[in-house]
């Protein structure tokens, strides 16, 4: 009892540590998607150039998703005429380039974590774009769009499909401001909430329950530590390996990421780690149901070499710059709650959700995430509820 208890209290502590910086970020990514269209959106990505790809990243890190959603919010793009390529990098972005995972990476782990992040993010996408231009036949992606094209429901489908951008015109302050605006920010922010909440907590979990009962010492055999070259090269590859196991996704494997940073995986390796959110096994059925077999298997492999090589540029280019933190600092938060500033900042921030979620029940909000499973021929415009 002792065991759990101290599992549940790190657990614990880590999130009340980044509470205020989820409601942060989802408010933020609510905003932007109240008042933009997907159907802009796939006006914006109908190739797979630089600009594209770069409108894409920038595009996804503003409308942040829990993985399962934005990998059935890329198949809907996809199926509406977005090149393939740049639904990936959308995808990508919308999970690992969002203000959320920089602000919890910072508090958690030091704001060199959030630099790597956003630098590594971009170079995946671009390893990305050169891989799936190298490899990617037109077969296989004609195959790909027939499958998708069936309709074939998956995790998060109908919340994907639902678009709850205002119709009001005018400008991007007049249409926030509406009382359409505010209703549509409250939907949204509410049901990112519902998808992202059951990886959180597992996530939290997992992560408090490693930090207590596995002994730091299996981690440093495990990574190598005491052997900086063989850590070095050994991170990136294992790290996504470790993720793929561990079936935690999206902002819940950050927690996880401080305790294998704590046990002595590589800088590399950590951002290898978070990166591959979007390839943890429940996520490859998905690609399979989407896409079929043979893309979810090439989908796996260009994700697996393009995260490894992102791992590894950030790697050597941060410590090159000797911007990799000391390891040796490292610790899991065990404080608990305290006056201090995160204390304000969470009852902030949780008033703010409150006032949200009132929204958002009493303009039908709830009767709108019971369709949130739903198929996506089935969605509906809900930017009309007042």
């Amino acid at each position: 009892m002792h065991a759990v208890l101290h599992a549940l209290s790190i657990a614990g502590s880590m999130t009340w540590e980044i509470t205020w910086a989820l409601i942060l970020g989802f408010a933020l990514s609510a905003v932007v998607q109240a008042v933009v269209r997907k159907s802009t959106v796939v006006s914006l990505l109908g190739d797979d150039r630089p600009r594209t790809l770069a409108t894409a990243a920038g595009l996804g890190a503003a409308s942040s998703s829990c993985s399962y959603a934005a990998v059935a919010l890329a198949r809907s793009l996809f199926r509406r005429g977005a090149h393939f390529t740049a639904a990936m990098a959308f995808e990508i972005a919308s999970t690992n380039l969002v203000v959320e995972l920089g602000v919890i990476l910072a508090l958690l782990m030091g704001w060199q974590f959030t630099a790597a992040e956003f630098v590594g993010g971009p170079v995946m996408i671009a390893l990305l774009a050169v891989l799936f231009r190298l490899f990617l036949r037109d077969a296989l992606l004609r195959q790909a769009r027939e499958q998708a094209e069936r309709g074939l429901a998956g995790s998060m489908e109908g919340h994907a499909a639902m678009d709850m951008a205002v119709d009001r015109k005018g400008s991007f302050t007049r249409r926030l401001l509406s009382r359409e605006g505010f209703t549509a920010t409250s939907h949204v922010f509410v049901m990112e909430w519902a998808a992202i909440l059951r990886d959180l907590v597992v996530g939290l979990l997992i992560a408090g329950a490693i930090a207590a009962w596995v002994p730091d010492s299996f981690w440093r055999a495990f990574f190598f530590d005491g052997h900086p070259l063989a850590a070095k090269l050994w991170g990136p590859v294992v790290g996504p390996l470790v993720a793929i196991a561990s079936f935690v996704c999206s902002i819940g494997n950050v927690p996880l990421a401080v305790v294998l940073w704590k046990g002595g995986i590589s800088f590399g390796g950590v951002v290898a780690f978070i990166f591959a959110d979007l390839l943890i096994l429940p996520i490859l059925n998905i690609y399979r149901k989407y896409y079929g077999a043979r893309m979810a298997a090439f989908l796996l492999c260009t994700f697996y070499a393009a995260m490894v090589i992102a791992g590894y540029v950030v790697e050597f280019a941060f410590g090159g710059l000797g911007l990799i933190p000391d390891q040796a600092e490292a610790k899991v938060p065990t404080e608990g709650v305290s006056w201090n500033y995160t204390t304000w900042l969470n009852i902030a921030f949780l008033t703010l959700a409150a006032v949200l979620v009132t929204r958002f029940c009493r303009t039908g909000g709830p009767a709108m995430l019971r369709m949130m499973g739903g198929s996506p021929d089935t969605g509906h415009d809900h930017a009309g509820h007042r």
